[in-house]
């Protein structure tokens, strides 16, 4: 477990690939019990560790992660986040199958309504809207080019279930490895090339400005395309 930040109210750590958050039917340990033996370990804590999770990954997503270590600030943070108080940024590889779909060096709304099969835990795009579909907007703009494939930051304007992933793919650029929508082959470690970048908010205590960024998984694509961005 890699920690960014932490304060007395909250802790930031970088999740990676193929954790769960929050515990689930698998029985596999989530992250939330990891902080937790984390913060009872560094400061000693007595008895039980109180760690507030406010809000999740898909488990094959890397990235940033903000759990609340007291009442207040879980209360805080759930409200700002519910408000959209709280703005993150991902970071995404695409295959480019249809280059003429990615606007280049430019900011790029995508809108779609989505629905969405318990059964198969997958997300469906429609360009119209239709019974039981909840409308989903992003805007991503490219940050570089390779030679198939491209990086994307890409920031939610609403919040559903596997909405970058179902979006992307919507438009002919599946993230890498993301087999479920529609990518050629897997990740060798499972993953998919989806990163919650950075996150920022104001504390919800102190109020002071936050703007945390994680680092880039180890994997030479992405060294290879965010170097391409420092060229251009």
């Amino acid at each position: 477990m890699e920690v960014v930040y932490e304060d007395n109210h909250i802790i930031i750590v970088n999740k990676r690939s193929g954790e769960i958050v929050q515990g689930d039917k698998t029985g596999d340990r989530p992250l939330s019990d990891v902080v937790k033996a984390y913060i009872k370990e560094r400061y000693q804590k007595p008895g039980e560790v109180f760690l507030g999770v406010t809000h999740r990954l898909d488990r094959p997503v890397s990235g940033l992660v903000v759990f609340a270590r007291t009442s207040k600030a879980l209360t805080r943070l759930n409200k700002m986040f519910a408000d959209g108080q709280v703005h993150k940024t991902y970071w995404a590889i695409v295959e480019m199958r249809d280059e003429a779909s990615l606007v280049s060096h430019s900011s790029s709304l995508l809108t779609h309504w989505l629905t969405r099969n318990e059964q198969q835990n997958k997300a469906y795009a429609h360009d119209h809207e239709v019974a039981g579909a909840k409308k989903a907007q992003l805007r991503y703009r490219v940050l570089s080019r390779g030679d198939r494939y491209a990086l994307l930051e890409v920031q939610l304007l609403t919040g559903r279930h596997h909405q970058i992933r179902c979006q992307l793919s919507a438009i002919g650029c599946p993230i890498r490895g993301d087999l479920k929508y529609g990518a050629r082959r897997s990740n060798p470690d499972g993953s998919i090339s989806l990163l919650a970048r950075r996150i920022e908010f104001v504390h919800p205590v102190s109020k002071a400005p936050l703007c945390i960024e994680a680092p880039l998984p180890a994997d030479p694509l992405w060294d290879t395309l965010a170097t391409a961005i420092e060229a251009d």
